[in-house]
């Protein structure tokens, strides 16, 4: 064979070069539109924090001996980072079957794993990006003091992972964007406002205190906040193991859907 010349790639485990090109591809998506997918996101999370610190008396609220200001950022901004982590997968998935595009995605050759984590690395970035970027702007506007990086860093990265494994899931699931919708309306945003996102569950009554540790989005603001102000109303190690569990679920689902083409090759 002459050297240079055109020939048949072999293929040996995973295909590095296509799940790298795939990774670019769902970065790209949000990057080369960052001031809707990036900084959009940062002005709406200021404009929560404004309004709950001012409409709301939240300079002089307390939660225990925290300041409730302080209580209420890390919620804000997990909740921030999931929402763009499962607007990114799932966005990404419903988009590419309207317009027909799904075939770029699938002739190559690309393994139901390797589909799984292109996608799904692409929405973890874009939610630690968004998160990262989030994060400073708070740092520098009101200050944020981490105590455990470990929490910080493992919550945000499972939380980011669940929400991109659901927003997947519900992209191949859907027909139209009206069940992106459906899905956030009536699963995302109401498990992510009885989190504890924006109080403290030891402030309910004792059934819905007890209901709120079977939510997930429970523990992954709850673990993710610790992080931050050194507190915790749940179990953090209880809460990893959950999250760790769940995207486990998850990703099977997900790996499941792929590999038998379920709303996607039919």
């Amino acid at each position: 064979m002459v050297k240079g010349a055109l020939a048949p790639r072999k293929i040996n485990g995973v295909n590095w070069v296509g799940l790298k090109t795939l990774i670019d591809k769902e970065v790209g998506r949000f990057m080369n539109v960052y001031t809707q997918t990036v900084m959009a996101p940062v002005i709406t999370t200021l404009l929560f924090y404004a309004v709950f610190a001012l409409a709301f008396g939240g300079i002089t609220r307390t939660i225990g001996d925290i300041s409730y200001l302080t209580f209420l950022a890390p919620g804000l901004l997990m909740m921030t980072m999931v929402q763009n982590a499962f607007s990114n997968t799932s966005s990404s998935m419903i988009i590419a079957k309207l317009q027909g595009n799904i075939v770029d995605v699938l002739m190559p050759p690309l393994s139901a794993l390797e589909l799984y984590l292109g996608y799904i690395i692409g929405g973890v970035a874009r939610g630690l990006v968004v998160g990262t970027t989030t994060g400073l702007v708070i740092y520098f506007v009101v200050g944020m003091e981490v105590h455990s990086f470990f929490n910080v860093i493992a919550f945000a990265v499972l939380g980011n992972m669940m929400l991109a494994s659901i927003g997947l899931v519900a992209g191949i699931w859907s027909q139209k964007f009206d069940h992106i919708a459906a899905i956030t309306n009536f699963l995302v945003t109401p498990l992510t406002f009885l989190s504890g996102t924006f109080y403290s569950i030891s402030q309910l009554p004792e059934f819905w205190r007890n209901l709120a540790h079977y939510n997930p989005f429970f523990y992954m603001i709850d673990g993710f906040r610790s992080g931050f102000i050194g507190h915790s109303d749940g179990n953090v190690m209880i809460g990893l193991a959950y999250l760790v569990g769940i995207n486990c679920v998850l990703s099977l689902l997900c790996y499941f859907m792929l590999k038998t083409g379920y709303k996607i090759k039919s």
